[in-house]
């Protein structure tokens, strides 16, 4: 079995190498060697898999069959490997994650101060960037963000979900009055997020099922989630954050919330990785802590 499973990975190395000077280069091997391998593989299955000439090689259509299948063979002995593995071998390894400031900073942190106790040998690397980054293009492990990624081939995984609100201190409520209804919004200070220099200052709201938009103005907006919520703490104006963000502030009566009747749309934190055919264990273990830890969280 070990000899025929040899083979199939040879063949495989042969087939997307191109031909056997590269195949035989890359074993370290010689072109000889790795013809006589071959010749006796087909010997044994009594079938050509190549067509050899001093001008082309390339498969037969039994070589493209068997080519189809021992790639699927091979995936699924490695992913059985590589599961059995992870049950015996402790997670070790580079661990990159990435997150938005104010997020990384109060929910995902301890999180990971949690984690790095529990697996001592694997090597963390925490980013924090509002830019959101996919995995893909900025050599990340594990990406937390708001919204999905653009990128394909990009595996998400939904970790909680939360409702926007709009809120203000008591303070600029007091002197400003509290808004009734969402077009009572146009008489006020609101402080917009902004994303690759788009503000965001249409705020949605719903009201008997039906969406409504609403175009705010206001003197301040930013690119950080937690610079708009020091603004928003420091009475400049009202502002527009998941529940996930102010709920402490709103149980301690810091912020206010404001048009609780008008629900906004919901906001989703995902957790996106790469497809792997086996996740490898210090991101399988990351993102089970990550999911466990966050259904604590305040996210009403």
């Amino acid at each position: 079995m070990n000899d025929e499973i040899s083979d199939l990975r040879l063949f495989c190395k042969i087939v997307d190498a191109g031909n056997l000077s590269e195949a035989a280069r890359q074993c370290d091997s010689s072109p000889a060697t790795m013809s006589r391998r071959l010749s006796a593989m087909e010997k044994r299955l009594s079938v050509r898999l190549f067509q050899r000439s001093s001008r082309r090689f390339s498969l037969t259509d039994e070589g493209i069959l068997y080519y189809e299948r021992a790639q699927t063979i091979l995936a699924q002995l490695d992913a059985a490997e590589a599961e059995i593995t992870a049950k015996t071998v402790k997670p070790s390894g580079l661990l990159r994650i990435s997150a938005p400031m104010q997020i990384g900073r109060t929910l995902i942190t301890p999180i990971i101060a949690k984690f790095s106790a529990l697996y001592p040998d694997i090597d963390i690397r925490f980013t924090l960037s509002d830019d959101q980054p996919d995995v893909n293009d900025a050599n990340i492990d594990v990406s937390i963000r708001i919204g999905l990624p653009e990128a394909p081939d990009i595996v998400v995984r939904q970790l909680i979900t939360s409702r926007r609100a709009v809120c203000a201190t008591p303070e600029y409520l007091a002197k400003n009055g509290a808004p009734q209804t969402p077009e009572d919004l146009l008489t006020h200070h609101c402080i917009c997020l902004m994303r690759k220099n788009r503000k965001f200052d249409r705020w949605v709201f719903q009201e008997n099922g039906k969406k409504r938009h609403i175009q705010v103005k206001g003197q301040l907006a930013t690119s950080s989630g937690e610079v708009l919520h020091a603004l928003i703490r420091a009475g400049r104006g009202i502002g527009l954050k998941a529940m996930w963000d102010i709920a402490d502030d709103i149980q301690t009566g810091a912020l206010v919330e404001c048009l609780g009747d008008y629900a906004c749309d919901d906001i989703a934190l995902y957790a996106t990785f790469e497809k792997h055919p086996f996740l490898p264990p210090r991101i399988r273990h990351f993102l089970d802590v990550l999911s466990s830890e966050l259904q604590h969280t305040s996210a009403m």
